[in-house]
């Protein structure tokens, strides 16, 4: 096995603790926020080429729901929160007590539920990644879009690589009352990022 391999390796399994650790958190977070209907757990890390993204996710040419937030600053990244129309509307719901009828689109009320949705994760998120590298990482507020899910992927994913690395996404799983919901968490630190993290090891 090459040093490359032994670094991506051991830079791979101190990731999964961060983010089992902030996944931990932002399930909390989320009970509380959906009165104890969702939560979340990590997949997997993984590394891949940045071609094949778009296409394990399948993000492709449809449009996809999604919320979407930066981190500012020098070591920064995207997280993007994706999920189909019938489980957002529920969640929707389930905050508000109201219907949610996504057949016109979106109210604003449903897109401010879910913006504040995406707003608890990233946070929890953030702040297990800031114990760690001892930076700040300020996220911008959360943004609503329902876009070309490949277009923006691959927008968040050319800042982060560069001839050596290839694109790390963590994978998050959505559960109500134990049935899998069809969301998504993809994390994407920059590249400035991951050399921060790569230095805590």
């Amino acid at each position: 096995m090459s040093e490359t391999s032994v670094a991506t390796d051991r830079r791979l399994v101190l990731l999964q603790q961060v983010f089992g650790a902030a996944t931990s958190e932002a399930s909390a977070a989320m009970r509380r926020w959906s009165r104890g209907e969702i939560t979340l757990s990590l997949d997997q890390l993984r590394e891949m080429p940045l071609e094949q993204v778009s296409r394990d996710f399948e993000l492709g040419t449809d449009l996809t729901t999604m919320v979407v937030l930066t981190l500012q600053g020098e070591a920064g990244g995207t997280m993007i929160l994706t999920f189909d129309e019938e489980n957002g509307a529920r969640l929707v719901e389930s905050l508000t007590g109201q219907p949610c009828q996504t057949t016109e689109g979106w109210s604003e009320l449903a897109e401010s539920a879910l913006c504040e949705t995406g707003n608890i994760l990233g946070c929890a998120y953030l702040n297990a990644i800031t114990r760690l590298v001892g930076v700040d990482l300020i996220p911008s507020p959360p943004i609503f879009l329902q876009d070309f899910g490949a277009c923006v992927l691959e927008q968040a994913l050319t800042q982060q690589v560069d001839v050596v690395r290839d694109v790390m996404i963590c994978e998050t799983r959505f559960s109500r009352d134990g049935q899998d919901l069809n969301w998504s968490v993809l994390f994407i630190p920059n590249r400035q990022l991951c050399d921060r993290l790569d230095a805590n090891q």
